[in-house]
């Protein structure tokens, strides 16, 4: 299953290590109204789920058979223990899914469907993210990228929100933790907030909590967090969430400002020896589920940032873990531009398949530059 045989003397820091288990492709999510299993009785074709199979299955065959398959190592994952899940998500949370799945399925929230072969799916990304993290850890790698579905950055230590019922991303940080990281910093682009893995260390000073995403607000009593640059953490962990909310439409020079200008100046005061990129396709130009406007290109050049970050604070070790990214094709063939930019390839393998809208940056430039002196006056990593 692995492509190392194929390039055997390839270099470790031009090998992604990426783990997958296809049982992660029975979480069924159902028909209806966009996410909402509705079917309203007049319409002929009812379109998918956003987050259905097809959306990895295209991810994952582009990663074997794309350009960039020599690049990759493919390892299986596995499904996590309960105990495991107890180091981010409360034993009550646990139980309530564990008797959802005995009872055949349950709504937790709006589009937060889980349907019979959901938990054992849920286990399996849990598991694959742990067992990737695992991989950097013991030295077997400096690379790692799970490939996981459902996504796991809405879940909360006590509650299943968008999509998401457990963490993939918070339960391979606290592992990281426990086997003697002493900080780790979390970047997340998807393009809604990080809000579960915010709200598991919003009292840790151990974890930077960073995530850009599009200026959304709080959507419930399922995802109660407003994403915005005022939630900065409490108790010690006061000054360690950072929040970049941007304006709809921000696009490639506008997601770079925001990562020069905000998010390598916190992650080089925060000096963290490891470093976890979670990684969304929604933020792109043609995503049903956003409104922001990278294209490849920007993707791209995201990955270079986060490399060049692990390469400077951790020794080159880098976590990626998958979450959102729901228009079927282009997900994917972004997907294949951020690991380009990873492994820092002097040239892009893939050319962008759609085109490129004009970016018309200059709102989001006068926001970032407005985020950033709020950080300034405000206690983000005042404490270092």
């Amino acid at each position: 299953m692995s492509t190392a045989s194929e390039s055997p003397c390839l270099a470790e820091e031009k090998r992604i290590h990426v783990f997958w288990h296809e049982g992660m492709l029975k979480h069924e999510t159902g028909k209806g109204v966009f996410d909402t299993g509705i079917d309203p009785g007049f319409l002929d074709v009812l379109e998918k789920h956003p987050e259905n199979s097809d959306r990895i299955k295209n991810m994952l065959s582009i990663l074997k058979r794309g350009p960039i398959s020599p690049f990759l190592s493919w390892h299986s994952g596995r499904p996590a223990l309960i105990s495991e899940l107890h180091s981010f998500h409360s034993p009550e949370y646990i139980n309530e899914l564990i008797e959802a799945d005995r009872c055949g399925g349950k709504v937790f929230c709006s589009g937060t469907f889980l349907n019979p072969g959901s938990w054992h799916a849920s286990l399996l990304a849990a598991g694959t993210a742990l067992t990737a993290m695992k991989h950097i850890l013991d030295g077997s790698g400096k690379i790692a990228y799970a490939l996981v579905r459902p996504p796991g950055h809405h879940a909360q230590p006590t509650q299943a929100d968008g999509y998401c019922f457990l963490n993939n991303a918070g339960l391979a940080v606290q592992s990281a933790l426990e086997t003697g990281c002493r900080k780790v910093v979390v970047v997340d682009v998807d393009v809604h907030y990080g809000n579960g893995t915010a709200e598991g260390f919003y009292h840790s000073n151990k974890v930077l909590t960073v995530s850009l995403h599009m200026n959304h607000g709080s959507w419930g009593s399922s995802h109660p967090q407003s994403g915005s640059v005022e939630e900065v953490g409490e108790g010690e962990g006061f000054g360690y969430n950072l929040n970049v909310p941007l304006p709809n439409g921000t696009g490639d020079k506008g997601y770079n400002y925001a990562m020069t200008k905000i998010v390598v100046p916190a992650v080089q005061k925060f000096e963290p020896d490891m470093v976890v990129l979670v990684v969304g396709q929604d933020s792109s130009a043609f995503d049903p589920n956003g409104r922001q406007c990278l294209t490849m290109e920007g993707y791209r050049e995201i990955g270079k940032i986060m490399r060049s970050l692990a390469d400077t604070h951790s020794d080159g070790r880098l976590l990626i873990v998958q979450e959102g990214g729901y228009h079927v094709t282009y997900a994917a063939y972004c997907l294949h531009a951020t690991l380009e930019g990873v492994l820092n390839l002097p040239h892009p393998l893939l050319t962008d398949p759609i085109g490129y809208y004009p970016e018309q940056e200059s709102h989001s430039i006068q926001v970032i530059d407005s985020i950033e002196q709020y950080q300034k006056d405000a206690p983000i990593l005042k404490g270092m």
